[in-house]
C-alpha cells in the first residue's frame, strides 16, 4: 500500500511543535492594520495553539 499524502493547504497553514501542539497564524493582521494600536497588532501577530477538536482533524491531514 503507498504511504499517505501530507494535505499540503493543512501543512502550508499549521505546524506542530514537539510535544505534538498545533499552532496556527492568527486571522486580522492582512489589511486593516492602520487603526488596530501597536499593541494589538503585537498581540496578534503571535502564533496560537489550535483549539482540541480542531487539532485532531488537522493531524489527520498531516498524517501524523
Amino acid at each position: 500500500m503507498p504511504k499517505m499524502k501530507t494535505n499540503s493547504a493543512a501543512s502550508k497553514r499549521v505546524r506542530l511543535t514537539g510535544t505534538g501542539k498545533v499552532m496556527h497564524d492568527g486571522s486580522a493582521m492582512r489589511h486593516n492594520l492602520e487603526h488596530k494600536s501597536a499593541r494589538k497588532r503585537r498581540a496578534l501577530s503571535e502564533d496560537k495553539v489550535l483549539a482540541t477538536a480542531q487539532s485532531k482533524k488537522l493531524k489527520g491531514l498531516l498524517v501524523k
